[in-house]
């Protein structure tokens, strides 16, 4: 099996959904807590690469922070919304489940069993 890393806020109920959806099967991921060592731009963009989604959609639109940095701004480019990411991590969507060169967001939590198939 292909080592499985899991992003992941343990105050999120989705986030922690997703991890007993694993464990449950016997699946020990490792572990980044991003918000305690948040991923550069560069794992941002490999991140989304593996996603196959543009940066506004790994955004959390409720957030304090993209609100306060205007990030609904819609002339922001791609590496304008990772810069944001990298800098303020609770606006990465969570949780994020990567497995090789394939990773899925676990909303809801039953998606990050898509990679396992």
């Amino acid at each position: 099996m292909t080592e499985l890393t899991l992003y992941h806020n343990p105050r999120c109920s989705k986030s922690r959904g997703a991890l007993e959806l694993l464990e449950a099967r016997g699946l020990q991921p490792t572990v980044v807590r991003y918000l305690e060592t948040p991923p550069s731009a560069a794992e941002l963009r490999a991140l989304l690469g593996k996603l196959g989604i543009p940066a506004r959609q790994l955004l959390r639109s409720g957030e304090d922070e993209y609100k306060a940095l205007n990030l609904a701004d819609a002339s922001l480019d791609e590496e304008q919304l990772i810069a944001a990411m990298a800098a303020h991590p609770r606006l990465i969507e969570r949780p994020i489940l990567v497995a090789g060169e394939r990773a899925v967001i676990g909303r809801p939590p039953e998606k990050v069993l898509e990679l396992l198939a």
